[in-house]
C-alpha cells in the first residue's frame, strides 16, 4: 500500500524479484578547534571582501560548518566550529554556562579598585556584566596581561568591560572554551579536529546524548593534533 513503511528485515519484491534495502548511514558530528587570526571575520561572506574564518576550513560533501559564537575581527584565538546546529546552539545559549577564557593585554594603569569593579559588576548599555575571575599574567610598563573568564558571549563584552574603566585593550586572545583549550603550537589559520570521544564529551556537557560509535574508544582527548596541511584561502 502507498505510504507503508519497510525495514531491513522485510521481504520486498518488484515484478517477482526481491529488492534489498541499504541500511541508512549517518555521518557523525564533526567539531573543529580553529585558531582564528586577527583580521578574519566570522561571517560566511563579506561585501567588503575581508577574509572569513570559513575560507580555510575543510570542504564538506554535505551540511555546513557552523561557528560556535563569534570573535570580532581584531580578536584571535580559539573558535569552535561544528556540523551540528543543535550542538552549536546549546554551546552558545547562556543557560549552558560554558566558560570562555581570554588572555587580554591592557594599556593603562590597572588598580585594585578597577579589578574589584570588574569582578563585582559594571553596568554596560545592555545590562550588568562582570568577569567570573580576573588574574594578572605579567607584562611591563603600561602594557599588562590578564586572564579573564566569563560565562556568556555578548558582543565585544571583554573589551567593553575594560573600556568602562578607562582602559584600552591592545590585544585579545581566546584561549579556552569550556574544557577545550587552544593547543600550544597550533598556528593561526590551522585547526585541530575532535576525535569521536571528544565530540561525545562535548555533547554530554550540554545535555545531548552520545552518537553511535563504530568502535569502542579507550580515552578522551581534547582534541587530536592537526594532521592536515595548513588551510589555503580561497581566491
Amino acid at each position: 500500500m502507498l505510504g507503508d513503511r519497510a525495514g531491513e528485515d522485510d521481504l520486498i519484491k518488484l515484478d517477482g524479484k526481491r529488492l534489498y534495502l541499504r541500511p541508512e548511514t549517518r555521518r557523525g558530528t564533526r567539531v573543529l578547534a580553529y585558531h582564528k587570526p586577527a583580521g578574519e571575520i566570522c561571517s560566511r561572506s563579506d561585501p567588503a571582501g575581508r577574509p572569513t574564518v570559513f575560507d580555510r576550513l575543510p570542504r564538506l560533501k554535505e551540511g555546513r560548518w557552523i561557528a560556535v559564537g563569534r570573535l570580532d575581527i581584531n580578536t584571535s584565538g580559539l573558535l569552535l566550529l561544528t556540523t551540528d546546529g543543535d550542538l552549536a546552539n546549546r554551546l552558545m545559549h547562556p543557560s549552558s554556562q560554558v566558560e570562555r577564557e581570554y588572555a587580554v593585554r591592557v594599556l593603562g594603569e590597572v588598580t585594585r579598585e578597577i579589578l574589584d569593579n570588574l569582578r563585582h559588576g559594571v553596568m554596560l548599555e545592555d545590562g550588568l556584566a562582570s568577569f567570573q575571575s580576573v588574574r594578572a599574567a605579567g607584562g611591563e610598563g603600561a602594557n599588562q596581561w590578564f586572564h579573564v573568564i566569563l560565562k556568556e558571549g555578548r558582543n565585544r563584552e571583554v573589551r567593553r568591560l575594560w573600556e568602562s574603566q578607562g582602559l584600552r585593550v591592545s590585544r585579545l586572545i581566546r584561549v579556552r572554551f569550556g574544557d577545550c583549550r587552544l593547543r600550544r603550537g597550533l598556528k593561526a589559520g590551522d585547526w585541530d579536529e575532535f576525535e569521536r570521544d571528544a565530540v561525545d564529551a562535548l555533547r554530554a556537557a550540554v545535555g545531548l546524548s552520545p552518537e553511535i560509535q563504530p568502535r569502542p574508544v579507550k580515552e578522551t582527548r581534547w582534541p587530536r593534533r592537526t594532521v592536515r596541511k595548513r588551510g589555503r584561502r580561497k581566491r
